[in-house]
């Protein structure tokens, strides 16, 4: 019984983070950055870059996740290896980098 209350608890604690998430719209992307809420993004691609030089920028994601936007980033090296990155929209700091399998 503790298992299943265990795998239960465990179950709404991923559905409560899945909630906490919200994809943000181009439009609400653009407002956010014309009003210096998050960083151009260019300079959040750059700051990606940086840590894989040479690697082109393959698709970018902004979400909202407890009242922080997160830039999603994924670039493509000149190996061909895909990097997955998470960084903070407003600081550009890097959050997650990790490689894609």
């Amino acid at each position: 019984m503790k298992t299943l209350t265990a795998l239960f608890a465990a179950a709404l604690v991923g559905l409560s983070a899945t909630a906490q998430a919200r994809d943000l719209g181009p439009d609400e992307a653009l407002r956010l950055r014309d009003a210096g809420t998050i960083r151009p993004f260019d300079d959040l691609n750059a700051a990606a870059i940086a840590l894989h030089p040479g690697a082109t920028v393959a698709e970018t994601e902004l979400e909202e996740e407890y009242g922080r936007h997160i830039y999603q980033v994924e670039l493509r090296d000149p190996q061909g290896l895909q990097w997955d990155l998470e960084l903070d929209a407003r600081t550009a700091q890097v959050l997650r980098d990790h490689q894609d399998d």
